[in-house]
């Protein structure tokens, strides 16, 4: 999904250059919901038989390929897609840091992205079904109802989810075709944390990975400054030396993935997953 955030972005970018980026916001989604469901049924659905290994090639493959339409159509650098001047303001400031209006409409669309998600799976029939499908799909199908028409619509949400981010979140940061490599670590960093099939999980682990990566940039201390303070005295000629001056702004970009290691050895089911079985 992190291809279909890359092409959210893209097709965001070349229908705001006629039309504007409020019908982006609708388009985009919508395009990307469709390529997505052909995907499913053209695609995974075929390899779902020769079993996960095929999955992950294919969708690797697939993503390779996204990758080289995107250089062939629009290059390797950088699009000029830019937020709209509606929204190009300072919507109030923290202390001498001032906090952009575009930023808040992108809470606003997360919140509204998770909470009409959680009520969709927990508050309607059709997620009902879903979670059968996923658990029980012999039974939801001896009940009427095709189980792969669910996944194929279950998958084409998730494409039109990642296509709104990529909307919403190309044009804050940069529209270019490394940006699916950029985030797809960090999702499954985020997925991993929070535990599988956990939307409270992954709000949180989205949270504090968040908040990691952040504050991490300000603290300028390592271990050698912890060694100092409780006067445990380290030999400058140690081949360990290098590594005790490692300070947390340094170490930052790595926190997300050792905190995901340090939570499958010790809760391998994340934060708020369930053990299958």
């Amino acid at each position: 999904h992190a291809s279909f955030y890359m092409i959210g972005a893209y097709f965001a970018y070349q229908i705001s250059r006629y039309v504007g980026f409020w019908p982006a916001l609708v388009v985009a989604p919508l395009a990307v919901a469709a390529f997505g469901a052909l995907t499913e049924r053209f695609g995974l659905r075929t390899v779902h038989k020769y079993g996960h290994v095929a999955e992950l090639l294919f969708t690797f493959g697939l993503a390779y390929i996204i990758e080289e339409v995107v250089h062939l159509i629009w290059g390797r650098a950088p699009v000029p897609y830019r937020i709209p001047e509606v929204l190009d303001f300072s919507a109030f400031s923290i202390f001498s840091t001032q906090y952009p209006a575009y930023r808040v409409f992108m809470m606003l669309v997360s919140f509204a992205m998770l909470g009409g998600l959680y009520l969709v799976l927990t508050r309607t029939r059709i997620g009902m079904i879903i979670q059968a499908s996923l658990s029980h799909p012999d039974m939801v199908q001896a009940l009427g109802h095709n189980v792969p028409r669910v996944f194929m619509l279950v998958f084409a949400g998730g494409a039109a989810l990642a296509g709104l981010a990529g909307v919403i979140g190309g044009n804050a940061f940069v529209t270019e075709p490394s940006m699916a490599m950029a985030v797809g670590s960090i999702v499954f960093v985020v997925v991993v944390f929070g535990g599988m099939g956990s939307l409270a999980g992954a709000f949180i682990a989205s949270l504090i990975i968040g908040a990691v990566q952040t504050f991490s940039v300000g603290f300028d201390y390592s271990l050698l400054t912890l060694f100092g303070k409780i006067d445990i005295t380290v030999d400058p000629d140690s081949g360990w030396m290098e590594l005790w001056k490692v300070t947390i702004a340094q170490a930052g970009p790595v926190l997300p993935y050792l905190l995901m290691v340090a939570m499958l050895i010790f809760r391998p089911k994340g934060l708020m997953g369930t053990r299958e079985g």
